[in-house]
């Protein structure tokens, strides 16, 4: 019926998400929790409108990928290096800490040991698109509370590399030494070569031709790609080599212009993120795991903003700073999601297991979401007063 059903998913994707956003704003709801919902609906598992999310899912990772692009626009290198070191041992306790009561809960309601570890690493993450998504623009360029969180999301973003590392050599007879090099060194040669390259190459061409947007505009997006793609071949993610070429991209002096003209970009591909978050929830299995998945949601979302207060003002940090960027990290992170899907595809965990990650994950992001919508400034407030870019 359809003969391009990318256009056509496109199609339906953003026209019932703008009907629904439109919805959600005369109600005083968060947009995200629309985008979500629609997913839901047009899935597999609901009205079949969409019967391959699969396509879907791979487009909208391109937004994950920008977004952390532009946050390393606006970062120094000094700054970051300097924050990463304060936020160390909070990120370290704080997962752990996450990590114990997770697998307390898979334990309690009956889960093997491995899918109780398995389960445990999950929560241990805080979503970037949620935490960077909701943090006004002028919050993360000028204040403390964006390098806070920046730093504390990277290094969860390393950990959980470490944990698909290990899920990925399960399936593959073992992580060979090689892998492991790779891991420990892709970080130093990633920054190394971006460094080099953005010196002596990159910043000549852009300086040269600044006046052609255009060719600034495709020089960026392929810069931000290939370091997406170079940080994939040293057992890196993509989000960390788009970070990095953003963070050395900082010190040029069109930074301002470039990160204006790739925010529409951005936020097309995170629609269709969120879209596809709710398409591949199955309906079917949901049911049998929507009592622990609740649970487990639940106890994330009160537990981590508590915890991350206590460190961070252990650390020096004031108490309503902490408290907020708690509450801003407090749900369960898109990492989660690839880790169910990675370790039910090595057999490491159940179905069921898998679903539980996948349920609670998506609990946390429409609360989450929701929540700080309604209470902090963000760019998607629902509210005129808290509404901030």
């Amino acid at each position: 019926m359809h003969s391009d059903p990318i256009v056509f998913h496109i199609f339906v994707i953003f026209t019932g998400s703008a009907i629904l956003a439109t919805l959600a704003l005369y109600a005083r709801q968060a947009l995200l929790v629309g985008y979500i919902v629609w997913g839901i609906l047009l899935g597999p598992s609901a009205f079949a409108i969409i019967k391959d999310t699969s396509i879907i899912t791979q487009i909208a990772h391109i937004g994950i990928i920008f977004l952390l692009f532009l946050l390393g626009l606006n970062l120094q290198p000094q700054d970051l290096l300097r924050t990463v070191r304060k936020t160390t041992v909070v990120t370290i306790i704080s997962s752990l800490i996450f990590s114990g009561l997770g697998f307390g809960i898979a334990w309690a309601f009956g889960f093997d040991f491995w899918e109780n570890l398995l389960i445990g690493a999950s929560v241990m993450f805080s979503s970037t698109i949620i935490g960077l998504k909701l943090l006004p623009t002028t919050v993360l360029h000028h204040k403390h509370a964006g390098e806070l969180m920046v730093s504390i999301l990277l290094l969860q973003d390393l950990i959980a590399i470490v944990v698909l590392l290990i899920l990925q050599g399960t399936r593959d007879g073992g992580t060979s030494i090689i892998d492991i090099g790779l891991l420990i060194l892709g970080l130093p040669l990633l920054i190394g070569f971006a460094h080099l390259f953005e010196r002596y190459i990159l910043f000549k061409l852009m300086s040269r031709f600044d006046k052609i947007q255009e060719y600034i505009f495709l020089v960026t997006i392929g810069w931000c790609l290939g370091m997406a793609e170079l940080a994939t071949f040293l057992s890196l993610s993509h989000e960390i080599g788009a970070f990095i070429g953003g963070v050395i991209l900082a010190r040029n002096p069109i930074t301002r212009f470039i990160a204006d003209s790739l925010k529409p970009l951005r936020d097309f591909f995170l629609v269709i993120f969120f879209f596809a978050l709710g398409a591949s929830l199955n309906l079917n299995v949901l049911y049998t795991v929507l009592l622990p998945a609740t649970v487990l949601a639940c106890v994330m979302l009160f537990v981590k903003p508590f915890i991350f207060k206590y460190l961070m003002v252990k650390g020096g940090e004031p108490a309503p700073l902490s408290l907020e960027i708690g509450v801003r990290l407090g749900q369960i992170s898109e990492f989660s999601l690839l880790i169910a899907v990675v370790a039910l595809s090595t057999g490491v965990i159940s179905d069921k297991a898998s679903y539980l990650i996948q349920a609670a994950t998506i609990i946390t992001f429409m609360v989450s979401s929701y929540y700080i919508v309604i209470t902090y400034p963000s760019p998607i407030a629902v509210s005129d007063r808290l509404r901030r870019d």
